[in-house]
């Protein structure tokens, strides 16, 4: 085994890291209808792992409500940590080997694109969860500031293989002073990285500038699922990342994107309060929906589902790509108005 390596999602779990919802420029009504589909993701994940939940004073009340039976057997563990949005994939840290032991990487973050194209203003608290949650568990710790990087913008194999995409890490809102072969050379000294596969571009419309979370992901070390499309632009990035990805020597899955558009409604406009400087929406808005965002817990693998005629059809495949684990399909219409998906939400604390 080598001295320092990022595993690879499916190898047993300590416990996730997720963040209450809660802002008004995120969730619409107050979190109204994300909580109850948050509170359902953890209720599967905290039966075979524990979940640890970083969540407000304000919203302590809702999470405690709706996961009883979780927070009273201490299968799920509440912080009161301070957060600006809950996206842990991308805020809370990369967990990697380090002779033997488990170490946290706290990444900078800038809400995906600081002064640049940032989705708001203010993301000091976000910046700060790595530390604070890493102080929390008691793991390794390694400061990686000012290297801005979100954990949805890589996948590992967990055999030296990182993938991601130029969109998001070449953008200029991340790290604009570094060359590519710069930025190559930072994944492989903190994540232990042999080979970077870099694909082109992401799901048209992701506001993450395309994160490799929801365009592609492993099913082994040498396997990866790919969101497929044959219209249009999302065609066109679709045949290119294939060819990337075979020309590497990996094997291609295709798992369809859904097949009709997932967009913000009028009643969903209505329900949102945006800060000054925050992104806004707007009705008609077409929204990033992808399989590809699931995740794979200890329980199971947690699947997106749209209400889309692509939904049945995406559980199969997942099915035959992970014949080990159960399949569990997740509401996600509510997850994706927020900005992003199930893999969004969580981040895995291998053992």
């Amino acid at each position: 085994m080598k001295n320092l390596y990022m595993p690879a999602e499916w190898e047993p779990h300590l416990g996730t890291i997720m963040i209450w919802p809660e802002r008004t420029g995120s969730w619409p009504y107050g979190a109204k209808y994300a909580r109850p589909v948050f509170a359902g993701i953890i209720k599967h994940i905290s039966a075979a792992e524990k979940v640890y939940l970083a969540v407000s004073k304000e919203g302590e009340l809702s999470a405690r409500e709706l996961l009883k039976e979780e927070i009273s057997s201490n299968r799920v563990e509440l912080f009161n940590i301070k957060t600006d949005d809950c996206w842990a994939r991308d805020m809370a840290p990369t967990f990697i080997k380090e002779n033997g032991k488990t170490v946290g990487i706290d990444w900078a973050f800038n809400a995906w694109g600081g002064e640049y194209n940032g989705l708001y203003k203010y993301w000091q608290n976000d910046d700060a969860f790595a530390a604070e949650i890493i102080k929390k568990l008691n793991t390794g710790y390694k400061n990686a500031h000012p290297f801005v990087l979100e954990g949805g913008s890589i996948h590992s194999n967990g055999s030296g293989i990182i993938l991601t995409t130029e969109e998001c890490l070449l953008s200029k809102g991340r790290n604009p002073a570094l060359s590519k072969e710069q930025i190559e050379l930072k994944l492989k000294e903190y994540l232990g990285a042999e080979q970077v596969i870099w694909l082109k571009r992401g799901v048209v419309g992701d506001e993450t500038d395309g994160h490799a979370d929801n365009i592609c992901a492993f099913a082994s070390p040498d396997t990866v699922l790919l969101a497929w499309d044959e219209r249009g632009e999302q065609g066109e990035i679709c045949r290119e990342n294939y060819d990337i990805l075979t020309g590497s020597g990996l094997k291609v899955i295709k798992l369809p994107l859904p097949q009709k558009p997932v967009t913000i409604t009028q009643f969903d406009l209505d329900g949102f309060v945006f800060e000054e400087g925050e992104d806004t929406r707007e009705a008609g808005e077409k929204l990033a929906a992808s399989y590809v965002n699931f995740y794979i817990c200890n329980a199971g693998v947690l699947v997106p589902q749209f209400g889309d005629i692509n939904d049945n059809p995406a559980l199969k495949i997942l099915q035959n790509a992970f014949p080990s684990k159960k399949i569990i399909p997740v509401p996600a219409r509510e997850l994706i108005v927020g900005g992003g998906n199930v893999h969004c939400l969580t981040q895995q604390i291998i053992k």
